[in-house]
């Protein structure tokens, strides 16, 4: 078995439990907070999300990147520079953020601490961020698969004994689930950097070679730019999506309460049990980036290509059970949260979404690795252009939410369509992968 299924099983397995946490921490929530709560703590989560981009730096996927590509005698002079730099980046990021966050209008209505848990944030995704993309590149996958599930546990413990022991007004619960999330980054935090001290000991004792800083950071940069401005892009247009969608049902004459509560039942039900087994996804994206950026640098075509139909193969696999099952026991799977027949409407008509989105996180990763960030940025842009203009014009007539998640659909289906027809012609294949494999272009 090869060493990218290896890591891939192991990713999946402890996914796996993870996702089954995550789903108990949704379902503590809910319970918690209510339908109109879990509306607020969705419509802040995007927010939240757009300060871990920032602070990462998408360091992870550049230093995986840089790690699987270049020998081992290049790691430690290349570490030593990224450290300086990711240090650099959080001081500027964290001086920046305390004059902007207590500005920005969307914490206008929750807890006064809230914006300021999420500049904790800031030093702590920008510090773990050089470990994961260290283990990351070396495709040592129990560390990061390990420090995935300890995140959801982290979180579901910490939720469970304060929900348990206190009782709280709804904007305090609100600040107590937030509080929770930055909470497990921060054990997060001290695992990574407890492993990565311990590794970086060996890595000291061999050979290496001097790279120089500005070498190091145009390598990352080169990689981190794009990929940062995909991401943020992404964090920036989910950010916008409640209020959007809220927006289009009030011009269809939804009350402002019932179109917070519906999106909350989109969002925290129909999407936590629609993307559920996204995990296999999440797993073959972490796996995916350093073993094809390997097989591209070192132009193992026959090898790109195996990889493309095992992704496409596990993919089909396990979401199209996936999906099928979602459709038909809609009822009792959203009933666990609310029982409100809204939330199981949404989580069938919205089965092309996850489906789709399954083969999308995958091809996205296979594309950073063939050095096509630009492309998969661009896909991004159009696509979401597209649905949010569908999601706007549909959710505003007597479609309502119907109308939001037909625009949801359709951006789905334009964004796969456009990473796989790219990833065929970079690799030289056809649509039915049935052509044999061509040269590679060089991209310049």
């Amino acid at each position: 078995m090869s060493r990218f299924l290896k890591g891939l099983i192991f990713l999946i397995v402890a996914a796996f439990i993870g996702e089954c946490v995550e789903f108990l921490v949704n379902l503590v929530l809910a319970k918690q907070l209510g339908e109109h709560g879990m509306g607020l703590y969705m419509t802040i989560l995007p927010s939240i999300f757009l300060v871990v981009i920032i602070a990462s730096l998408e360091l992870p996927i550049s230093i995986s990147k840089f790690i699987a590509e270049k020998e081992e005698r290049y790691h430690r002079s290349m570490m030593k520079h990224t450290i300086k730099f990711s240090l650099k980046m959080m001081f500027i990021f964290t001086l920046v953020a305390v004059f902007i966050l207590p500005n920005m209008p969307v914490f206008d209505h929750y807890h006064p601490l809230v914006k300021w848990l999420a500049l904790l944030l800031i030093p702590i995704i920008s510090i773990s961020s050089l470990a994961r993309g260290y283990f990351m590149g070396k495709q040592d996958m129990s560390k990061i698969a390990f420090a995935n599930f300890l995140r959801k546990v982290a979180q579901l413990i910490l939720l469970v004994i304060l929900y348990q022991l206190f009782s709280f007004e709804l904007d305090l619960a609100i600040l107590i689930a937030i509080g929770t999330l930055i909470g497990s980054e921060l054990v997060v935090f001290i695992y990574l950097m407890h492993a990565f001290f311990i590794q970086w000991q060996v890595v000291k004792q061999g050979r290496y070679t001097v790279l120089t800083g500005k070498e190091v950071r145009k390598n990352l940069l080169a990689v981190s730019i794009p990929t940062t401005g995909m991401r943020l892009f992404h964090a920036i247009t989910h950010a916008v999506q409640p209020f959007l969608i809220k927006e289009a049902l009030l011009r269809s004459g939804v009350p402002e309460g019932m179109a917070t509560e519906q999106f909350g039942l989109m969002a925290g039900v129909a999407m936590s049990i629609g993307f559920f087994p996204a995990f296999i996804a999440h797993s073959l994206l972490i796996a995916l980036i350093p073993t094809v950026s390997e097989a591209y640098e070192k132009k193992q075509f026959e090898r790109l290509q195996k990889i493309l139909q095992q992704v496409i193969f596990i993919t089909a696999l396990y979401g199209i059970p996936a999906v099928t099952l979602f459709y038909f026991f809609a009822e009792p799977l959203t009933h666990i949260f609310f029982k409100s027949s809204s939330a199981t409407l949404y989580l069938q008509i919205l089965w092309p979404y996850f489906l789709l989105h399954f083969f999308t996180i995958p091809m996205q990763a296979y594309l950073i690795g063939l050095g096509l960030v630009k492309d998969a940025f661009y896909h991004s842009v159009w696509s979401t252009i597209t649905s949010y203009s569908l999601m706007f014009l549909l959710g505003s007539t007597h479609l309502q939410m119907q109308g939001v998640i037909i625009g949801m659909n359709f951006g789905a289906i334009l964004i796969t369509l456009m990473h796989y027809l790219t990833i065929c012609q970079k690799i030289g294949i056809s649509f039915w992968l049935k052509e044999p494999v061509k040269r590679l272009k060089t991209k310049t």
